[in-house]
């Protein structure tokens, strides 16, 4: 949600059951202005809202004028305060996704992985490392996965010159309806990992100034099989799926 926006937006998202109390509300549209002052960014978004044990995490997004540039991630826990978060790694992710439950709400909290997964504590501890956790890392974690699974935006909404920036389109008006049903319609908004593989045969028909993210089309959801062949025996179909 564009911090400009906010009320409407959170307006709109009550309805499901899911909402902030006016005071929360207040405050973020006070705060998420300030924000944007002092950062000197073009715009700031509203991510969204942690909940913990004890207390909640406010999420919000700064936005510099290239949008493929690296996100500014800031949280606060009482939509007053904001304090910035580090860039993901690749490490901060893969412990991440070890821990299970609900946030704690406190990010100075340590989880203790001698208790979670002994391996990987006695893989920390060869590497000189403790084998705890904050939980402020498993929140910046948690963000980027987030991220990387449903931050989703329609074709045409963002275009890449030929320096490599990436802007917001002020020609596009949205999907047809058409086009509006089609998953090839929409990309994950995050550095590109399948493009990179495709060939150049099956590049050819791509724009580069629009098709420059993963489609949604080749998504396989986690928990669902891949068929991996079919057969018929006896008029009966077979199908093979990957475990």
């Amino acid at each position: 949600m564009e911090a400009q926006s906010l009320p409407a937006a959170l307006a709109l998202v009550a309805g499901g059951g899911a909402g902030l109390s006016p005071e929360k509300r207040a405050a973020l549209g006070v705060s998420l202005t300030l924000l944007q002052h002092n950062y000197r960014f073009e715009r700031v978004w509203f991510w969204g809202c942690i909940q913990g044990v004890r207390g909640s995490y406010y999420i919000a997004e700064g936005l510099r004028p290239d949008r493929a540039a690296p996100r500014i991630r800031l949280y606060s826990l009482n939509c007053l305060d904001w304090s910035l978060l580090t860039p993901a790694t690749k490490e901060m992710v893969a412990q991440a996704e070890q821990l299970k439950g609900r946030f704690q709400g406190d990010p100075s909290f340590e989880y203790n992985f001698a208790e979670i997964n002994p391996q990987a504590a006695e893989t920390l501890f060869e590497g000189g490392k403790e084998p705890v956790i904050k939980e402020e890392a498993r929140l910046i974690a948690t963000i980027e996965q987030i991220d990387r699974a449903v931050g989703i935006v329609p074709r045409g909404a963002f275009v890449k010159t030929p320096l490599g920036s990436v802007h917001e389109n002020r020609h596009f008006e949205g999907l047809s309806l058409v086009e509006a049903k089609k998953l090839s319609s929409y990309f994950h908004f995050t550095e590109p990992v399948n493009l990179k593989n495709k060939t150049l045969l099956e590049k050819a028909n791509l724009d580069p100034s629009t098709d420059f993210l993963d489609s949604l089309e080749h998504d396989i959801p986690q928990g669902e099989q891949r068929c991996l062949t079919e057969w018929k025996v006896g008029g009966r179909k077979n199908i093979l799926y990957d475990s």
